[in-house]
């Protein structure tokens, strides 16, 4: 049977400070540049809803593997005068979206990640559902980007099936 869709290939965070977001990534494993360069092709603005065209800094990195998974790093220029969201802080919100990690362990992967500027960084929750229990925690990044990382052997996403079944 052919697929009309492909799993999620990348997200992309539109960020304050690429250098930035780039450490705080690469702390989490995200060494591996796929891609990185900058957009002068006025497409790439234009697919974005801008009427004019600015370069796009751009670092896509991933942690190894298939190119699937991975996150797009976009400075979007300035001169396009981009609308900022404000950056989060705290628990979830209505409507946003939270990207999701398994890390091996956590104890390693917070202190990471905290030394790497996360934003807001609570303590870990021992989540518990009817067929399993791992340590969780959400926290942000250094643009208030909301993360969840779930300690749980990281081959497990190769896993295909129902979870729970």
């Amino acid at each position: 049977m052919t697929r009309s869709v492909s799993s999620l290939i990348r997200g992309t965070i539109f960020v304050r400070d690429l250098e930035k977001a780039a450490a705080f990534y690469a702390a989490l494993g995200f060494t591996e540049i796929y891609y990185e360069g900058v957009l002068d092709d006025p497409s790439a603005s234009r697919i974005l809803g801008f009427a004019d065209h600015g370069p796009l800094a751009i670092r896509i990195v991933k942690s190894g593997g298939p190119n699937y998974g991975m996150i797009g790093l976009f400075k979007i220029d300035p001169t396009l005068a981009p609308e900022t969201v404000p950056m989060a802080t705290g628990p979830a919100r209505i409507g946003e979206v939270a990207l999701v990690f398994y890390v091996a362990s956590m104890e390693r992967a917070l202190a990471a990640l905290r030394a790497a500027g996360a934003s807001w960084s609570p303590e870990p929750e021992m989540f518990r559902m009817p067929h399993r229990e791992q340590p969780e925690v959400c926290m942000r990044d250094p643009d208030g980007i909301l993360l969840n990382l779930v300690e749980n052997d990281p081959a497990e996403q190769e896993l295909t099936g129902r979870e729970g079944a």
